[in-house]
């Protein structure tokens, strides 16, 4: 991922390929061609998201609550370019959309989107908008502009194989307008974002996030500040899902206990598989309230 600024400073702009963390997602879950591509952009925008805020400790989540097959996406950045995330149907099937393309927006359907900022105050920063269209780019625009006042264009794509149903191509942009851009500039960039054609067919060019910027920034002065290295990184261990069982309370765990065999629990985000025996279970119980 890199960051720049443009424009003498009045725009700020991300941009990121996320292939190879795309397809650790796709087959950590098993996910279909649908899932893995609402899954892949709201990585992408989360994580480029998250670069934003400004402590190591610091994390944001992006879900989106649909009616549709998929029910929901969710993906939780910091800002060093972690990210992980999950989908509620991950194993949905659908005709493509009327262009012949992936019909995310018809896999979400029609709800929410929820941006959660903890940056370890009391009470976090949680903004909500209705989805625009389902698509997460659209969705992400939308709230830039609805909940945070800033004008911003979001632009994310991911590819599917579809033979062997990998992820071929993935990443995404985000460029915003300081408060204090002139119109000459504004202009300039709308022009741009008119003629730009798709994430997706810049990505499957081979192109990297600095000629993605250059290409969307085209007659701006374009000066990368920053460059990540991103990857899907969950902080999932058994002592977390020990804690986790603790909270269910003690009435729960014995049930778990009576049925006299080992339970297997899965991280939501990343799917590994943790094992507890009765035996363990019997010492959990202990030290549940």
């Amino acid at each position: 991922m890199v960051r720049a600024t443009a424009g003498n400073a009045q725009i700020r702009a991300f941009a990121a390929t996320t292939k190879d963390l795309s397809e650790y997602a796709r087959k950590a879950h098993g996910l279909s061609p649908i899932a893995a591509a609402a899954l892949g952009r709201l990585m992408t925008g989360a994580v480029m998201m998250g670069t934003m805020m400004d402590n190591e400790d610091d994390l944001i989540t992006v879900k989106m609550d649909g009616d549709g097959p998929l029910k929901g996406v969710l993906a939780t950045a910091d800002n060093q370019g972690h990210v992980k995330g999950y989908v509620s149907n991950p194993y949905v099937i659908m005709e493509p959309n009327a262009s012949g393309h992936l019909n995310v927006g018809g896999g979400i359907g029609e709800g929410t989107l929820t941006v959660i900022r903890d940056m370890g105050l009391k009470e976090p920063y949680v903004g909500q908008v209705p989805l625009y269209s389902g698509e997460v780019a659209e969705d992400l625009t939308y709230y830039f502009t609805k909940s945070e006042q800033t004008p911003s264009s979001v632009g994310l794509g991911v590819l599917v194989e579809r033979e062997n149903l990998s992820v071929i191509a993935a990443g995404g942009f985000i460029i915003q307008l300081m408060p204090f851009a002139d119109e000459v500039t504004i202009s300039h960039l709308e022009e741009n974002l008119q003629k730009f054609t798709s994430v997706t067919d810049i990505l499957k060019a081979g192109k990297t996030p600095e000629e993605l910027l250059n290409i969307v920034l085209d007659g701006f002065d374009v000066e990368i500040t920053d460059k990540l290295d991103l990857d899907f990184y969950c902080n999932c261990d058994k002592d977390r899902v020990e804690r986790a069982l603790m909270l269910i309370g003690k009435k729960e765990i014995q049930d778990m206990i009576d049925e006299g065999k080992e339970i297997e629990i899965k991280c939501h985000f990343c799917n590994k598989a943790y094992t507890f025996s009765v035996d363990e279970l019997k010492a959990i119980k202990e030290k549940a309230k």
